[in-house]
């Protein structure tokens, strides 16, 4: 058995899904395709395992700027070091979206990383249905949009016509 999580790079946080036990990863291709846009059936494929919010829009920048760039942020290595079953009886596989970051993760956990195929649809599946795959997601510190749309915009100067 094969026990796949897949890692999910969001601006507010981190998140580790664990998609249901197969035998081989490959055979979970058909039915992720078929349940992507249903968020009933997606759920029955994943589960949150873990969220790891930002402490600020700061803290974003850096982490989302060091997955771009293919390095492992301080944050994510202790978030995957508390998170990922990195032993066990059954082979650990991480699903990433991006083949740099996966290749810097391999050297770092010593694990096996899967990306394409069935991790891009499962992060399609994530990308949809995040918000509702993540109970509760607030940006800390930050008002609501219209509170700060009100609270920046300028007037339009007025124009004099005579």
């Amino acid at each position: 058995m094969v026990l796949l999580h897949v890692l999910f790079e969001h601006a507010a946080g981190y998140a580790l899904f664990a998609v249901k036990e197969v035998e081989e990863i490959g055979m979970l291709l058909p039915q992720v395709e078929e349940s992507v846009l249903n968020i009933g059936k997606f759920n029955s494929m994943v589960s949150l395992a873990a969220f790891f919010p930002f402490k600020s829009a700061q803290a974003a920048l850096e982490n989302m700027n060091a997955i771009s760039e293919g390095v492992v942020h301080a944050d994510l290595k202790l978030f995957l070091e508390t998170n990922l079953p990195l032993s066990g009886k059954k082979k650990a596989v991480l699903g990433v979206s991006d083949a740099k970051i996966g290749a810097a993760l391999q050297e770092e956990f010593t694990i096996s990383i899967q990306t394409g195929g069935v991790v891009a649809e499962i992060g399609r599946g994530l990308r949809l249905h995040f918000h509702s795959l993540v109970k509760g997601l607030t940006w800390p510190g930050l008002p609501p949009r219209h509170s700060w749309v009100s609270a920046t915009a300028t007037p339009e100067p007025k124009s004099s016509s005579m």
